[in-house]
């Protein structure tokens, strides 16, 4: 059966869901997207480049519920409207344009993880799974019953990027295991139970400073959950700002200083650990320090100058 959708759309998610309707011969008449900050790193899919290679109008709006974007989505009046991984809220009277439903793409597996940045969210809390979610949209953020869900997996290593990459594939299955039912209007739709969920808010780069006092396995959350493409976490090496990039949790070797305070800062055979406020060593594989990159095995000699051996430099 065939119908008629708008989609609003950006990043990975949108262009591979966006795809999936494409592939099944779903008629998109729109496609609202974001333009790129130039002041973000852009290391995704475009939306607008795929829309356009398929001869779909393409439209940016600043606001998606302005009343001339919502009488001109009301004038087309699509049988469904789709938002994947768009960054904006929609309005009651832009989820009422849609004839037979309106439904979103979100990564997580609500009820869990509601709200912004989902991914990064459930890698910084050291959750062990995630995943993506097809549901109805209503006035409360991700709050709509549920049309699918898929689980991923989240190692204790993996960063919100290699996280983010496993929960775009999932979108696509999600989606294409939903669609036929969807179109034919037989597919079960689950209510939530918010109690039983979370809701999350948005994350500045400020965020991202780590505290030394913390434990090890709470460091590392963070930083994986921030690293590049993101803006990663960061601290102070002597005065100097740096940023710790990459992590990795594994047994610390023999050899470390004893009685060393957190944020303490040590080399081990070509490797580099810190101290964490819970007294573990963590690795650090990524350290950037006032602009440029360090590499573990180059520590030492990066440091000597100023006359204090391995274990005496401070991260804070």
């Amino acid at each position: 059966m065939s119908a008629t959708a708008v989609v609003l759309a950006y990043h990975d998610v949108g262009c591979r869901c966006l795809g999936v309707l494409l592939d099944a011969g779903v008629d998109v008449r729109l496609v609202l997207t974001h333009r790129d900050n130039p002041a973000e790193t852009i290391w995704f899919a475009s939306v607008e480049a795929l829309a356009r290679s398929r001869g779909i109008p393409v439209e940016t709006p600043e606001d998606p519920n302005d009343p001339a974007v919502v009488a001109g989505l009301a004038a087309l009046a699509p049988d469904f409207l789709f938002s994947f991984y768009y960054r904006q809220m929609l309005s009651p009277a832009v989820l009422a344009t849609a004839r037979r439903g309106a439904f979103n793409l979100h990564g997580s597996l609500l009820p869990k993880y509601r709200g912004r940045v989902p991914v990064n969210w459930a890698v910084i809390r050291g959750e062990r799974e995630t995943g993506a979610t097809l549901h109805e949209m209503v006035g409360k953020p991700d709050a709509g019953r549920l049309a699918g869900q898929e689980a991923v997996p989240i190692g204790e290593n993996d960063t919100a990027a290699d996280v983010f990459a496993r929960v775009t594939d999932a979108a696509g299955r999600v989606l294409a295991r939903a669609l036929p039912g969807l179109l034919a209007g037989t597919l079960p739709l689950v209510p939530q139970d918010l109690s039983a969920g979370s809701y999350c808010g948005g994350r500045k780069p400020a965020d991202g400073r780590i505290d030394w006092t913390r434990p090890a396995r709470e460091i590392h959350d963070l930083v994986r959950g921030v690293a590049p493409p993101y803006p990663g976490a960061f601290t102070e090496l002597d005065g100097e700002p740096a940023r710790v990039l990459g992590t990795w949790w594994s047994e610390p070797p023999a050899g470390l200083p004893a009685g060393a305070g957190a944020g303490c800062l040590a080399s081990v055979a070509g490797r580099a650990f810190a101290l964490a406020g819970d007294g573990r060593w963590l690795e650090i594989r990524h350290l950037e320090v006032a602009g440029e990159a360090v590499p573990p095995a180059r520590l030492a000699e990066r440091f000597a100058a100023r006359g204090a051996p391995m274990g005496q430099f401070t991260l804070r």
